[in-house]
């Protein structure tokens, strides 16, 4: 899962996605609940830079925000997201997005401290994370607030993102559930947005390793060799 991602450069919104940002849009962190942007269809086929919240909103709920702390909604499983309330509505309508990210956040936890990885592409280019999105009517003022959520897929077995996240100690490997969000490339944008269900689906899995800079891997590779433990590369 992901609780802190960064916004791509206005420059590359412009070029990268063919998209117009907002005059005053800036690439500044995203954190859960905080305002961020996200790409969906426009009327004239282009996609649209739509500002909202970064944690979907139940669509019967009065408030933005869950009123319990323990609740996020800013990543949603997509084991669950056709039967979540929080989600489902969004999901059946095909209310899909990309999210533009020049990099996000994940916790390494292998030299028994939490070390923070920003994970950013090989190529240099922006993420482009798969998103669902929604509108909520807020039932005192009638406003609209546009909000969305980054879709996260089980990683146990890849090679590298299964490194990320704190492991359970009760579990083996194979079952820790750690999760990861979902890169959609530029040949798969129109299937991910326009596409039906199934289609939809089928692009939700992790990014292969060798889409991934690895300058933190190897940094935290050091850390290890130094304290005289394994690599957890594969």
């Amino acid at each position: 899962m992901c609780n802190l991602y960064h916004l791509s450069p206005k420059d590359q919104v412009g070029t990268f996605f063919r998209s117009i940002p907002p005059e005053d849009y800036t690439a500044v962190p995203v954190g859960p609940f905080g305002l961020g942007m996200f790409l969906r269809p426009g009327p004239d086929g282009e996609l649209e830079v739509v500002r909202g919240q970064w944690g979907m909103i139940e669509p019967t709920s009065r408030t933005r925000r869950p009123t319990s702390r323990a609740i996020l909604t800013n990543n949603a499983r997509a084991e669950s997201i056709d039967s979540r309330k929080t989600y489902r509505d969004a999901w059946k309508a095909g209310h899909r997005c990309l999210i533009p990210a020049g990099w996000y956040q994940e916790p390494n936890w292998e030299t028994g401290k939490n070390i923070w990885w920003r994970m950013r592409r090989a190529d240099g280019v922006p993420w482009a994370l798969a998103g669902i999105w929604s509108e909520w009517t807020d039932p005192d003022s009638g406003e609209i607030a546009p909000n969305y959520t980054m879709i996260t897929v089980n990683c146990d077995s890849h090679p590298l993102l299964n490194r990320l996240h704190k492991p359970e100690p009760k579990l083996p490997d194979d079952a820790q559930d750690k999760r990861a969000v979902v890169q959609i490339e530029r040949e798969h944008w129109d299937t991910w947005l326009h596409g039906d269900e199934a289609a939809a689906r089928a692009l939700l899995a992790p990014a292969p390793a060798g889409v991934f800079d690895l300058t933190d891997a190897l940094q935290t590779d050091e850390r290890l060799a130094a304290m005289g433990l394994e690599t957890g590369r594969s």
